[in-house]
């Protein structure tokens, strides 16, 4: 048995969901391969290579590939396949927005399921995900020749990025399917952790009440913190700040090891994406919000005094 792990990347370093990927891949037993599709991307092949348990890295290297257009890789990945001297039981990329862009293809290319979003490995073929927003989770059992997965990345502790000494292998590229391009990408530069991969997460909601105030707020724990800045989708929809912002089940999943919501009620949508979180603060002036039901710690009063006296101690 034999797992490919779809690598997510930037041409130059392995993404860290792709170390969530390989530990889950690793949990189902059996060799681990990572396939890194890219342009001049030699450097994150290497990178790729060293992943402690990854036994093989198979890389496409190609013009059509630098931008990681899902028909493209999707292409790669099944001529890969298709022409591979071993067979692969299971395929596996993160539950992001590339993979659930690439995966839904190459599961249809297959004619299979695709298993989306698993928080758990019960056997090579059984998996337990989320459904009704996280509140109930389904086992899922797939009997195809091969399964076709998408991790949920926070579920699963990231595999040591040190330590392995995969041998690379060139494979080619499938010609360019000419049915989409890229047009412009805007890369949001910010100056504190990335939401994603924070340790420490400051979020607001419509509790705040406007954006100035959720900066005023927010801004400064944060920095003393070493914070990235979250939101739920209330105050996303409400205009305080981006969608970048946007914690939740149509936002981004999280689980940093402390997470402090301010002025968040907690609705299902957004619990379904931090609530793995190790440590949760709840700040709200409503003793029976929902939030407060799966928070570790609970402040009930007016955030702007206590915020601005939290942000005076830490």
């Amino acid at each position: 048995m034999t797992n490919l792990v779809i690598a997510e990347h930037n041409n130059q370093s392995i993404k860290p969901a792709t170390l969530n990927t390989v530990a889950a891949a690793q949990k189902i037993g059996g060799e681990v391969h990572v396939l890194v599709a890219g342009h001049n991307a030699q450097a994150a092949a290497d990178q790729a290579a060293k992943i402690a348990g990854v036994a093989k890295v198979m890389f496409a290297d190609a013009p059509q590939l630098e931008q990681g257009l899902a028909e493209n890789v999707e292409a790669t990945v099944i001529a890969f396949l298709q022409n591979a001297a071993e067979t692969y039981s299971h395929v596996l990329a993160p539950a992001t927005a590339a993979g659930k862009s690439v995966m839904p293809r190459i599961a249809a290319r297959l004619d299979v399921a695709q298993i989306s979003d698993i928080i758990a490995v019960n056997s090579d073929g059984t998996f337990d995900r989320p459904i009704y927003a996280g509140n109930a989770i389904a086992t899922v059992e797939s009997r195809d020749l091969v399964k076709v997965v998408t991790v949920r990345t926070t579920r699963f502790d990231a595999a040591p990025a040190q330590g392995g000494s995969a041998t690379i292998h060139k494979i080619e590229a499938a010609a360019d399917k000419g049915v989409s391009h890229l047009v412009s990408r805007e890369i949001t530069k910010l100056e504190r952790p990335e939401l994603t991969n924070a340790k420490i997460i400051v979020s607001g909601g419509r509790g705040l009440g406007s954006g100035e105030n959720y900066m005023k707020m927010l801004e400064p724990l944060a920095d003393k913190l070493n914070a990235a800045l979250g939101a739920s989708r209330a105050a996303v929809d409400a205009g305080y700040v981006p969608n970048d912002f946007q914690v939740g089940q149509t936002g981004k999943i999280v689980a940093p090891q402390l997470y402090i919501a301010v002025g968040i009620s907690g609705a299902i949508q957004h619990l379904a994406g931090m609530k793995d979180s190790k440590v949760i603060v709840a700040i709200n002036k409503d003793e029976e919000a929902p939030i407060f039901g799966v928070a570790d710690y609970g402040l009930v009063g007016d955030l702007f005094e206590i915020v601005p006296e939290l942000t005076e101690v830490v």
